[in-house]
Parts: C-alpha cells; sequence; structure tokens
C-alpha cells in the first residue's frame, strides 16, 4: 500500500497500513532481539516452496540491492537455480524475541476491489480523491516542530502553515479531484485502511489505484471504538462485523468514520498493489512490518496458523510494506492477496506467530 498496500494491518484495532514515506533507516538487527538458530530447526523449512520464495526474494532484490547488507546475497541470485541452497548458502537464520518471549502477532491484509465510475450520479456517489493540491509537507521539520505529530502534512492560510483538513472536513469539500465516484462509502473507508485496491468501472474496465499521500491525522481505530461503545466484544472484531454494525446502522455511518481524522488519497496506477519497497506484492509471500526491527527486503519465515482452518502457516515470505499499526519486534501484517478470499482471511487474521529472520552471512 505504493499500499504500499496500507493494510487491514490490526484489525483488532482496525488501523491501516499507511505507507509513510518518510526515509527510515535501514536497521542492522540486534543480538537482542534475535536469537541464532539453524534451518533445520524451524519446522516447516523443508516442506515451504523455497523456489517460489526465492523468486519472490530476487524480485525483492530490485529495489533492495542498494542496501549494503542485500548487496552480495542480491548478487549471489544469479549464481542459484535451487531456492533451498540459496537460502541455506547465504543466510543464518535467527528467531526474533522480545522481553514476553518469541511469539508475536500476525495479522492481514489484502486488496480490495471496490466498483465505481468516472463519472458521479446517484449510484456512485462517493468520491475517491487525488492529493488535493492545497496540501504541503512542511520541508523545514526543525522550525515546524508541533507539526511532526501531523507528519509535517499542512496547508497555507494567509501565508501560515496550519493542521491540514480533518476526514469530516474533507468530505464538506467539493473542490478535490477524484480519479472515480464508488458505490460505497464502507469499502471506501476499507480502500483507505488497506492503501490500494482496484476499481472496476461502469464500462467493463477495471483500473488500479494506490496510495498517494495523507492528511497528516492521527488513526483513529474505530474497531476500537465500537468495542469501548459496547456494540461489538473484543474476541469478535474484525472487518466483517465493523460493517455488519455500520450497514445495520447507517445513521451512525458518519459519525463513526469521521471519529478517524486521518484521510488518505490515491493515484491512478498501471501495477496492482506495491508495497512500500515499490514492487509488486504478492499473494501469502510478502509482508508488512516494522523497519525499527525488519528491514525491507529481509526473507522472513513465519510460524503461524491459518485464521479460518486453524492449520499451520509456515512460509518464507520477503519483507515489503509496512503500516501504522505494525510496531514492535514481532509483528507483521501477511499479504493475503486479492479478491473475496483474501478479503475474508485478512478480516478475522490475529493469531500468535514466530519470526525468523534470514540474515545475510556477507
Amino acid at each position: 500500500m505504493k499500499i504500499g498496500l496500507f493494510c487491514i494491518t490490526f484489525i483488532f484495532l482496525f488501523i491501516g497500513c499507511s505507507n509513510n514515506e518518510e526515509k527510515i533507516k535501514t536497521p542492522v538487527p540486534s543480538p537482542k532481539n534475535v536469537v541464532k538458530t539453524q534451518f533445520d530447526h524451524i519446522d516447516g523449512f523443508h516442506d515451504d516452496d523455497l523456489d517460489l520464495a526465492f523468486d519472490v526474494f530476487k524480485k525483492a532484490c530490485e529495489k533492495s540491492y542498494k542496501k549494503q547488507m542485500f548487496r552480495n546475497v542480491c548478487a549471489n541470485t544469479s549464481f542459484y537455480n535451487n531456492g533451498k541452497q540459496f537460502f541455506i548458502d547465504n543466510f543464518t537464520p535467527k528467531i526474533m524475541v522480545s522481553n514476553k518471549g518469541d511469539l508475536g502477532l500476525v495479522t492481514g491484509y489484502y486488496e480490495p476491489l471496490l466498483y465505481g465510475s468516472r463519472t458521479q450520479d446517484d449510484f456512485y456517489k462517493y468520491p475517491v480523491y487525488k492529493t488535493p493540491k492545497d496540501l504541503v509537507t512542511i520541508k523545514n521539520k526543525k522550525a515546524y516542530p508541533s507539526f511532526k505529530r501531523l507528519r509535517y502534512k499542512a496547508k497555507k492560510i494567509n501565508g501560515r502553515y496550519v493542521p491540514y483538513d480533518t476526514r469530516a472536513q474533507i468530505e464538506k469539500r467539493n473542490d478535490l479531484e477524484p480519479i472515480v465516484y464508488v458505490n460505497d462509502k464502507i469499502s471506501l473507508f476499507f480502500l483507505q485502511v488497506q492503501g490500494s485496491g482496484r476499481v472496476q468501472l461502469d464500462t467493463g474496465e477495471t483500473i488500479n489505484i494506490g496510495y498517494a499521500n495523507q492528511n497528516g491525522r492521527k488513526y483513529f481505530a474505530i474497531g476500537k471504538k465500537l468495542i469501548e461503545e459496547g456494540y461489538i466484544l473484543k474476541e469478535e472484531v474484525s472487518l466483517q462485523t465493523i460493517r455488519n454494525y455500520l450497514e445495520l446502522n447507517p445513521h451512525r455511518l458518519d459519525e463513526v468514520l469521521n471519529s478517524n481524522a486521518s484521510y488518505v488519497f490515491f493515484k491512478e496506477k498501471e501495477n496492482t498493489a506495491t508495497g512500500s519497497l515499490n514492487v509488486p506484492l504478492i499473494a501469502k509471500r510478502n509482508i508488512a512490518v516494522d523497519r525499527n526491527y525488519i528491514p525491507l527486503g529481509m526473507p522472513v519465515f513465519i510460524q503461524t496458523v491459518n485464521p479460518k482452518t486453524k492449520e499451520p502457516l509456515n512460509k518464507l515470505v520477503v519483507a515489503a510494506d509496512t503500516g501504522g499499526a505494525i510496531k514492535g519486534e514481532i509483528r507483521v501484517d501477511y499479504f493475503f492477496g486479492y479478491g473475496y478470499e483474501a478479503e475474508e482471511l485478512a478480516g478475522i487474521m490475529k493469531e500468535k506467530g514466530r519470526l525468523f529472520m534470514l540474515i545475510p552471512k556477507i
């Protein structure tokens, strides 16, 4: 979400994987949060499709090879045609740990499909906006420290920077430029949470739209709001239960959505969903991460379970995205892909999991 797929990351609080384009220094994994292990000790590693994982890693190398820690291993991809051998020869597996142990949280995200039109009417009436012309990112950050909490997003009024409009204020405007109009306000909100998606137009054409900018306002979790109000049980919160509540209570739709002042703007794209690494995301082979602990481009073996069947979900994936709710050592958002099944699984994914980073040897 790029989505980079802003994602459903942490559907429990229902906070999205909004792309943050601020440059973050690539971390060097610390001995404090990783413990060396062996590939033979990682359940499911040898059973995975490591050739597919190898292909995904090579694609990530198109962007990550410039980073010092990946330069040599990316160069070495040309000498291998066996994925398992490549990873064993070139990486050292290390399990991630925190002061709470080696289990963390794995949530999910997906690429949504909406229905829309290039022209507004009584059916297609909700605009998907481009970045407004009056939205600016403050460059001289030291001179405006109070805007840090607003991601340095602002607009100018009478020559002075002021916080950019909230969601409620944006929705009252009629001077912004839309890409398309869609027929479902709830789906549009979820699209902003995910950060990218596809829109099937009334002409039969399907277009790709991706994250372009954000109004700087902090994300507020509408799922958490509904839990605190007693409308949804904490253990039952999901994309599906949130949607169900909003559809059954249309008189509260604007009130609930506007409690989240954050607003995402989009651009039309040639490619389907791409993450913060700026490579196309591959279903069930990419994750969103906290870059303070896991660098983009890093191979990570995840051990968790399918949220529906509870069967083991053990896969070698590549960190290719980020998200506002992805915080902590053992915390990732798993990309389920596109379509109804992906939406269903992403909406309920909230499982414990282990993470094994594959650290380049050279």
